[in-house]
Order: C-alpha cells, then sequence, then structure tokens
C-alpha cells in the first residue's frame, strides 16, 4: 500500500535559492521527497512547481505544515495550496441530456481510477435519472430558464453545499453558469466540444464541417465568467476527412470528449494543475 503523501503546488516570483529553499523546508522536517517539477515562465517572470514528499517520518503533522510552511513562502511572494494524497474529493456531474460523458465519469469512478466519490447528479432535463438511479447516484432536476436562472442557481449552490461538494463537472451541461455563481464556486471543469480557442460556443461540429477542417478536437477547462474562456486543462485531437458527414464528426468528438474530460477531472484530483493568469502549468 502507497503511503500518503503531501502535495505542494507553489507559484512565485522567479528569484535565486528556490528549490533549495522550499526542499530544505521538507528535508528540516524529516521529508523524503518522491517527486519533484518545476517550470519558469520568464515572460511572466514567475517559478512554478509541484513537489510531493512522503508524510511516514514527516515531522510535522498535517494541521501545522501550512502555518510552517507560510512562514517561508510569505517573503518569497508565494501563492501556494497544499494537498494531501488520500483525500477523497466529492464530485457533483451536472448534465443536460446528452450521456456519454456521465457514463464514461461514473465506469472510471467505479474501477478506482481517480479518488474521489460522485454523490449527486445534477440536471435541466429530467432525461438522465435512469443512469442516476443505476448507479444509486441523487438526481436532482433544476430546469433553467432566462426568467429563473438565478433562482434555480441559488438552489443548485445549496445542494453543493448540501452534499459538500469540493468540484463540479460539466459533463455536457448545455447552459452558460454566471458569473456570479462562479465567484461563488469557481472549483469547476467543463468539457467544449472544440479544439478552443476555435469554434466557441454552441454547434461547433456544424461549424467545423462548413469550415471543412481536417481535425477536430476538444478541450477540458476551468470555468471563468468568459465563455469557453478559461484555463486550459487538457485537449486532444483526430483527423476528420472530406468524407466525413456532421454526424462523423460528431461520433467521432464524442470519443475524444470522454477522454479529454476524464484525463482533466484526473489531473485536477492528483494535484497536477497549476493556474495562473489564465493559463496552466501540468505537472504529468
Amino acid at each position: 500500500m502507497i503511503s500518503p503523501t503531501a502535495i505542494l503546488l507553489i507559484s512565485c516570483p522567479d528569484q535565486r535559492g528556490l528549490v533549495a529553499k522550499i526542499a530544505n523546508f521538507i528535508y528540516a522536517n524529516g521529508g523524503n521527497i518522491i517527486h519533484a517539477d518545476q517550470h519558469t515562465d520568464f515572460a511572466a517572470g514567475l517559478f512554478l512547481t509541484r513537489i510531493e514528499w512522503q508524510l511516514d517520518g514527516f515531522n510535522l503533522p498535517r494541521d501545522l505544515i501550512a502555518p510552517a510552511f507560510n512562514a517561508i513562502a510569505q517573503p518569497l511572494q508565494a501563492k501556494w495550496e497544499l494537498h494531501f494524497s488520500d483525500t477523497v474529493r466529492r464530485i457533483a456531474i451536472w448534465v443536460s441530456r446528452q450521456d456519454h460523458c456521465l457514463f464514461d465519469l461514473i465506469w472510471r469512478q467505479r474501477a478506482k481510477e481517480f479518488a474521489a466519490e460522485i454523490p449527486v447528479i445534477i440536471s435541466n432535463h429530467p432525461d438522465l435519472k435512469l443512469v442516476a438511479e443505476q448507479f444509486d447516484i441523487d438526481y436532482h432536476y433544476i430546469p433553467i430558464i432566462k426568467e429563473n436562472k438565478q433562482e434555480q442557481e441559488a438552489k443548485q449552490l445549496e445542494l453543493l453545499h448540501q452534499y459538500k461538494i469540493d468540484l463540479v463537472v460539466l459533463a455536457k451541461y448545455m447552459q452558460i453558469v454566471s458569473g456570479e455563481f462562479i465567484y461563488k464556486f469557481p472549483q469547476i471543469i467543463n468539457i467544449h466540444h472544440s479544439f478552443l480557442p476555435a469554434f466557441v460556443g454552441a454547434n461547433p461540429y456544424q461549424k467545423a464541417f462548413e469550415r471543412g477542417v481536417k481535425i477536430i478536437g476538444a478541450t477540458s477547462h476551468y470555468v471563468t465568467a468568459h465563455l469557453d474562456a478559461g484555463p486550459i486543462i487538457e485537449q486532444d485531437v483526430v483527423r476528420v476527412s472530406h468524407r466525413d458527414e456532421v454526424e462523423d464528426l460528431i461520433r467521432k468528438g464524442k470519443d475524444l470528449e470522454r477522454v479529454v474530460l476524464a484525463r482533466a477531472v484526473r489531473l485536477h484530483l492528483q494535484n497536477r494543475v497549476l493556474v495562473y493568469g489564465n493559463k496552466t502549468v501540468v505537472f504529468e
């Protein structure tokens, strides 16, 4: 059995001695580093790193690691997050009518491809309730129209608190989430059915077909108030040809959507994604 680990995700102004200072914090407290990765964005003048160490034999109890590291982080002007590998986060999956990404995430979670619980599915349509019942997951149907959006989003937010949700995954949820909601609950991952920034918004496969593209893609990103413009976590593409109709593009695209969304969710849960500005560094 793999012993639990602690993970630090850090970004700070680039300067000499950063690696030594961070590593020495772990070494001085009896820690054994098992993974360390770093990147310098020279244009932004930022140093970004992910460092992971075993908790067995570490001198600091979990609740004291953050305040102890903060004493080092403050002089470095660092932004940082501390995570533990044995934390099991709770996911709410939001859907509309399409079920391919929903099924894929549930199957992967049941197969223990990533450590998470899926206690609830929220939808603006009743269509996928049977899927939730099949897997014994609570299902909440919350229809949304322009006139009741604020009221219904308040219900959605209440459910997230009720189920103690850590992450929302928009698995083909065909609604725009308001900026106010995102401000209150920013941990949201979306799957978009195109290789962003191409074909933003609705009907990208139709747009791609009309443009005669030779590749189509899928993009998973964090949700922001700007439509389909949040920090990108994962992308992939597949070739298409002049023989493909729109239906062929949709079929090929759905395969990509499943894989790209699953990768993004797994990377997030493994604390491998560091967001800075509207970009990400993904430490694989």
